[in-house]
């Protein structure tokens, strides 16, 4: 063994060398990279390292420098395909480098006395996602994740391929010192000072993988704490190793009762009962060699496992500036250098040979230690490290046996789509994806799709090639498609903006404008959902944004929604006769106690509540709560849902954005003209003429259109809702009545009677809601004069069953929305957060959405924009079909369950359950297995409704998971019900069939080659592409992919399915 400490091979400062805390070298052993107290990451040639005694060496010694920290670098590593490399400091940064193969500047950098760079590393990302000095950082054996930990107690988790963050593991107790990795890729083990080593399972994400589908990896499989229960807190780093055969971890700072030593802690059992001794100071650092050794030279005698058995070499070194190499096969040290360096030892490094260790310490000492051939053994072949780390199952998962060509032939299908998917996250990851509504094909310029889309508030851009626009490509829309995409109130808005108004003195000023004032929409700008996905097929399965559950809703001040338009101060109102400061005396003087003083809100302020007497005797009822008086039909029923007040004068408009979400123009042609269609109920103020209570004046209802009345019509009770679209206007009255009419006021149908007031009033198309204060939902389809279904009570859905067994009468959850969708589907919101829909061919109600989903689903997302890139899109070919109008409606639930639920603060709870849930013995697959739940709940729910986009959505997401989880039953199931009948015949044809109350293609087991709104063999191909990468489920995917075709077809353009 021989040392080597070149001169130059240091951080030097003005007055000393500065700290060297870390070291590493690279996989092809031609560079050594150090990192120091300066700030800089410096890269050495090795080679020069190895000359540096011979004079005569010429070549560059500093191969590049980098400073891009702006404190202390604890940390670097080479990435295991050498192609990246990453410094951590104690500015809480971590850096990513590349080596860009262009030559760099001839120049050194102006003001320091550094060496022109031989080689070009740039930096590639800055990663944030610490809240203290990043302490240590590691790559897996495949470069597919880089793992940092740091003094903030976290574990985070970063993509090797987009540097994207996939998980931060929060489980240490103090800070987090040291890490290495399984040489099989199964786990990694992190040190921490709360004298623990955790284990951490982890599967090897693919390239295109996200946070949303990393949720339920990187598992905690141990904590070990025996070895470590007295080490002392001291110590700068706590950098283990592990074995390359992968059966041992060296643990540094251990303790063997009133002893500093090593624990070699085994594999599978995470025990061990073997301990290094021999440093008299704690150990800092271990690192064992990457190559395997036998004592018998392989070039005289063929290795023979069995008679001459391999050994692994470890070099161990720690505050008592003492280096210790050990021999697996020795039960005494190979050697002891005492006082190697002035201070402690802070990194040890290996060559990729095994023959050459690289030593830093505090005091600025860079050492290489080579060791002779026959000193710690020969090294065997790379074929022995893969045979020992084969039986722990490394690289089994993923490469799988390749069924045939067939099967190589599927995966490359597939995994084009997927490497498209990768260089868009990348573009995303890096502000490359812009908007781009004028796509570039072949680099031409001839853009594809209409100009004039808007992305997050922005006008879209012409397309660029070469980065200069075309001309032709940017000239500007004809009038008419500009007329068409004009917004309706902008003239409007450019009146109120010019008003003038003359002051009291006579001077004329221009009123200001509020944003509310703009009409019905807001003068602000509104960002669109849009994203570049969607123009490219692609859509992106990741939530926009992550819920925190684990922090209380705070969305209103104290006092409420009164106090947050009128705020939780006002002034005392002025009171004849009596001094301002009197007042205030009095209220101050009942609050001394605590007491709370009871003042009257007025118009003018506050006012102290005046004594009245009690009331004694039959009081009359309130004209202002007539409707809320008790129905006889009440006093039965389970339900009693508030009934509205009746009030004097009732507008409902319709047209523009009203009659387009109710299935009338959306092209916006004729929006100025039917923005001013409404009808008015007018109710009498006073009592009746003839003196009498029962003897009203009837309610006057009139329709007009641009302020001219189209008809007029009376009733004899109060009008207590309206609704209306182009199809018919209806009115509920407070005896229970329901009144219809056609656009121009002849009446459909006599007066539907009710068994109490109705509450809720809908339509959608020709279909109209009514639901009682008895939670009875009636739906008609006014065109045809029927009813889908019987009457259908809201008791199931509003917990009757729990609150009907309690002894008092409780306060159930309260119906926050209901609506249909176009086929007449009900549709209620529930203040429990819960969302539901009403099943005709079920005749029951079904749980759309509800809270369980929302802690314990990886899926759930409130601003998935998936599906609205969908509706987006649709909207634009100007796709009214019925099929679409449900899209949206499960989002739109899911966004209710999160709002509610986070407004009465039982998501904090829920969380805390489960994350209780999460350790305890039995749910370890409990987060996968609520996500396929809820991804299957959602395709039930899209195929219930009829929302055909978002089934295709749901689907594809639901069959990438399955490929993840590699659920082998699951996904033979999916595709046999996805092929259903395409390939059989017709048997049976004159038996008869029950009727049928929905579409054929609504549920799997139809016999018809399209399933809500799809061909069959589309969405089947789609699948296949997406489950074709997974080689462990190809001998299921490849006969279906046969059926298809799939492996035939010619590769075109935009063929592969971006998954």
């Amino acid at each position: 063994m021989k040392y080597i400490r070149p001169v130059w091979l240091t951080h030097s400062g003005e007055k000393k060398d500065f700290e060297v805390y870390s070291c590493h070298v690279s996989p092809d052993g031609k560079r050594l990279v150090t990192a120091a107290g300066d700030g800089f990451v410096r890269i050495w040639s090795t080679d020069a390292i190895y000359n540096a005694p011979d004079p005569s060496y010429s070549k560059p010694k500093q191969l590049c420098s980098m400073s891009n920290h702006s404190g202390t670098i604890h940390s670097v590593r080479f990435s295991g395909t050498g192609k990246y490399l990453a410094s951590g400091s104690d500015d809480r940064i971590v850096c990513i480098y590349y080596i860009d193969p262009s030559p760099p500047s001839e120049f050194a950098t102006f003001g320091s006395n550094e060496a022109p760079p031989v080689e070009n590393w740039k930096i590639s990302r800055r990663l944030i996602g610490h809240d203290n000095d990043v302490q240590d950082l590691g790559w897996s054996y495949d470069s597919s994740i880089l793992v940092t930990v740091g003094l903030d107690s976290k574990v985070v988790v970063w993509s090797g391929y987009t540097f994207e963050k996939l998980k931060t593991l929060v489980s240490h107790q103090s800070h987090v010192k040291g890490l290495t990795f399984d040489p099989a890729n199964k786990y990694f083990a992190t040190a921490s000072d709360d004298r623990t080593i955790k284990i951490w399972r982890f599967t090897p994400p693919g390239p295109n993988s996200g946070p949303h589908d990393q949720m339920n990896n990187f598992q905690l499989e141990k904590t070990i704490s025996a070895p470590f229960i007295a080490s002392p807190l001291t110590t700068y780093f706590r950098r283990c190793s592990w074995s390359p055969d992968g059966n041992h971890i060296a643990a540094a700072n251990a303790v063997n009762g009133p002893v500093s030593s090593v624990a070699i802690i085994n594999r599978g059992a995470w025990d061990g009962d073997i301990n290094l001794i021999g440093h008299e100071q704690p150990v800092e650092v271990c690192a064992f060699s990457p190559r395997l050794f036998t004592r018998l030279d392989p070039a005289k005698k063929p290795f023979d496992p069995k008679t001459s058995p391999v050994h692994t070499v470890i070099a161990c070194a720690g505050q008592d500036k003492a280096l210790s190499v050990w021999i697996t096969t020795n039960p005494r040290p190979l050697c002891i250098t005492q006082e190697l360096a002035v201070k402690s030892i802070s990194d040890l490094a290996w060559t990729p040979d095994g023959k050459t260790l690289i030593v830093t310490s505090l005091d600025g000492t860079v050492v290489a230690l080579v060791f002779e051939t026959n000193e710690i053994g020969y090294e065997v072949s790379l074929d022995e490290n893969e045979k020992a780390l084969a039986k722990f199952g490394a690289g089994r998962r993923g490469a799988g046996i390749v069924e045939g060509t067939d099967g190589l032939l599927l995966e490359e299908k597939s995994k084009e789509g997927e490497m498209r998917g990768v260089e868009g996250r990348m573009g995303a990851l890096m502000g490359d994806a812009g908007p781009s509504p004028a796509l570039v094909t072949n680099g031409n310029g001839v853009p594809v799709q209409a100009q004039g889309l808007l992305t997050n508030g922005a006008s879209a851009t012409p397309a660029l090639t070469n980065g200069q626009a075309h001309e032709q490509d940017a000239a500007k829309p004809d009038e008419q498609s500009l007329k068409s995409r004009e917004d309706p109130n902008a003239a409007k808005l450019e009146r109120l903006k010019s008003r003038v108004t003359i002051t009291k003195d006579g001077k004329k000023r221009i009123a200001p404008l509020l944003v509310s004032s703009a009409g019905n929409e807001s003068s602000l700008p509104r960002t669109q959902l849009m994203a570049s996905s969607s123009n490219q097929g692609a859509q992106n399965d990741q939530p926009q944004a992550i819920l925190d559950l684990s922090k209380p809703f705070d969305g209103l001040p104290k006092g409420g929604l009164a106090s947050l338009l009128l705020g939780n101060k006002r002034r005392l109102a002025a009171v004849e006769g009596v001094e301002d400061d009197h007042v205030e005396k009095r209220i101050a003087i009942a609050s001394q106690d605590g007491a709370i003083p009871i003042l009257s809100n007025t118009t003018n302020g506050l006012l102290p509540a005046k004594h009245a007497v009690a009331p004694t005797g039959q009081q009359p009822t309130p004209e202002f709560i007539r409707p809320a008086v008790t129905n006889p039909s009440l006093t039965i029923s389970q339900v009693r849902l508030a009934v509205p007040k009746i009030r004097s004068h009732i507008v409902q408009s319709f047209g523009g954005s009203g009659l387009a979400a109710n299935g009338g123009n959306a092209n916006g042609s004729d929006q100025s003209t039917q923005t001013e269609v409404m009808i008015e109920a007018r109710n009498p103020t006073q009592l009746s003429a003839v003196g009498r209570v029962h003897d009203q004046e009837p309610c006057r209802v009139t329709v007009t259109k641009r302020g001219q009345p189209v008809f007029q019509d009376y009733l004899p009770r109060s009008a207590l809702l309206v609704t209306g679209n182009k199809d018919f206007w209806s009115i509920a009255c407070e005896d229970g009545s329901v009144y219809a009419w056609t656009p121009v006021g002849r009446r459909l149908i006599n007066a539907l009677v009710m068994e109490s007031q109705p509450v809720v009033l809908e339509c959608q198309d020709q279909w109209l809601l009514c639901i009682t204060a008895a939670g009875l939902c009636y739906v008609w389809d006014m065109v045809n004069l029927s009813s889908p279904h019987p009457p259908v009570s809201l008791a199931p859905i509003l917990d009757i069953a729990t609150h009907s067994l309690q002894e008092h009468p409780t306060k159930a959850p309260a119906v926050t929305g209901a609506r249909l969708n176009s086929e007449g589907r009900i549709v209620v919101t529930l203040t429990n957060g819960e969302g539901y829909a009403y099943s005709p061919s079920m005749f029951a109600w079904q749980r759309l959405s509800e809270l369980w989903w929302m802690v314990g689903s990886q899926y759930w997302n409130s601003t998935d924009s998936s599906v609205g890139n969908l509706r987006s899109t649709s909207a634009l070919g100007n796709d009214t079909s019925s099929s679409n109008v449900s899209a949206g409606v499960i989002p739109f639930l899911e966004r209710t369950t999160t709002n509610e639920t986070l407004a009465r603060g039982r998501a904090q709870i829920l969380n805390r359950l489960v994350k209780q849930l999460l350790s305890r013995e039995g749910f370890e697959g409990f987060e996968s297995g609520v996500s396929i739940a809820h991804l299957e709940n959602r395709i039930a729910a899209a195929m219930m409704l009829g929302a055909k986009d978002e089934f295709q959505v749901y689907l594809y997401m639901y069959a990438k998971r399955l490929g993840v989880e590699g659920l082998k039953m699951k996904v033979e199931e999916l595709l046999r019900g996805l092929l259903g009948g395409i390939y059989e015949d017709v048997e049976g044809k004159g038996k008869a069939k029950p009727p049928a109350r929905t579409p054929e293609d609504r549920h799997w087991g139809n016999e018809t080659d399209m399933l809500c709104g799809w061909p069959r063999r589309e969405l089947l191909k789609g699948v296949i592409l997406i489950l074709g990468k997974n080689r462990d489920l190809q001998r299921i995917t490849v006969p279906y992919a046969k059926v298809l075709g799939v492996m035939e077809e010619q590769e075109e353009g935009g063929d592969a399915m971006v998954t």
